[in-house]
């Protein structure tokens, strides 16, 4: 996509005319002919006179007529111009923020909880689907417990060192009583406490090999078992969470179905968009894709605010950010996905 000419280069008569068309799509998404400019603008211009700036606009490439006298809106690169010239950003009220902030609170749970909250709550603030991606977390191990519930089921109960609980049914091998599984989680809890999951693997195979293993059998079977199984599921965490898909099928949504269909496909393909997510990842500064500006969402019209967030030592841990049609309120949400990154932040720290 060629590149926006600069906010200087038009003329002020342009520039406000630009503006009022903008602003008009961004409310209804809709295209707006000269004459309802005219009406309803204030620039004292006669629908002519406003017909000539919009083609000219049109010519530089800022405009587009959808549709013969349908009036005209803003393309991609007159929407990058007016976020990178001209927005004027809102900061979020006092309840947006206590919104979001509340959300935060992990309250012992496990902090892909509170995470998954906060973006939720972004989605909802925002009317979008928010986006965060985190890294594949590494449990630590407190504790490993296992309690029977029938002749040939347990429970494995795993306390990481952050507090989170999770909970696995597993199959018991054949023979194994409830001794056993006293054995395995004492074992467990004791010798391979403070360890990932990977680090803990490791160590129980050495300590086979070796002899070392102060457990019978049935124990030591145990204990390979519920490892595997979860770190089984650690490889499948997924990086990306996304909230509020169906935010997307607003009342807007009816007129342009194939838009939308295409944007939920687009949101099947989490790696593509985990991707994009991830580009985002350099500097410090809120990143926004527009439209065709991004082959992901080149069919489905769409636009991604996106901005990183940081741990407790200052590394980048994760990216969070909302997509929706590419007339959203950019002036509204950016602010909103920045507060929501500082909040991220907090929770990480």
């Amino acid at each position: 996509m060629a590149a926006a000419p600069p906010i200087r280069d038009l003329t002020d008569r342009a520039r406000d005319v630009f503006r009022l068309v903008v602003d008009s799509y961004l409310a209804n998404g809709a295209p707006v002919g000269s004459k309802t400019l005219a009406q309803a603008s204030g620039l004292n211009l006669s629908p002519a006179s406003i017909r000539a700036v919009m083609g000219e606009l049109e010519e530089r490439g800022l405009l587009a007529s959808p549709h013969t006298s349908a009036g005209r809106l803003p393309t991609d690169l007159g929407l990058r111009l007016f976020v990178d010239g001209m927005m004027q950003a809102m900061e979020p009220t006092a309840d947006e923020r206590a919104q979001i902030a509340g959300r935060a609170d992990r309250s012992g749970g496990p902090v892909e909880d509170a995470i998954a909250a906060t973006t939720a709550a972004l989605s909802g603030l925002s009317a979008c689907a928010g986006l965060v991606m985190v890294p594949k977390r590494e449990l630590r191990l407190r504790s490993i417990g296992f309690v029977p519930l029938s002749r040939d089921q347990a429970l494995a109960v795993l306390v990481s060192e952050d507090g989170s609980v999770e909970n696995r049914v597993l199959q018991l091998p054949p023979g194994i009583g409830g001794s056993a599984l006293v054995e395995a989680g004492n074992y467990m809890s004791a010798v391979l406490s403070g360890l990932t999951l990977v680090e803990a693997r490791a160590r129980v195979e050495r300590e086979i090999a070796a002899g070392h293993a102060a457990i019978d059998g049935a124990a030591r079977a145990l204990v390979e078992q519920g490892l595997a199984v979860w770190s089984e599921d650690g490889a499948r965490r997924p990086v990306l969470i996304v909230r509020g898909q169906g935010r997307l099928l607003d009342a807007g949504a009816a007129a342009d179905l194939d838009r939308v269909r295409d944007l939920l496909d687009d949101l099947e393909g989490k790696q593509d968009v985990a991707r994009l997510l991830d580009s985002a990842r350099a500097g410090d500064a809120t990143r926004i894709f527009i439209g065709a500006e991004n082959k992901l969402f080149a069919l489905s019209g769409s636009s991604v605010i996106a901005k990183p967030f940081r741990g407790l030592d200052g590394e980048v841990v994760g990216v969070v950010g909302v997509i929706g049609p590419t007339r959203l309120n950019y002036a509204r949400v950016v602010p909103i996905v920045d507060f929501t990154a500082a909040t991220l932040a907090r929770l990480m720290g």
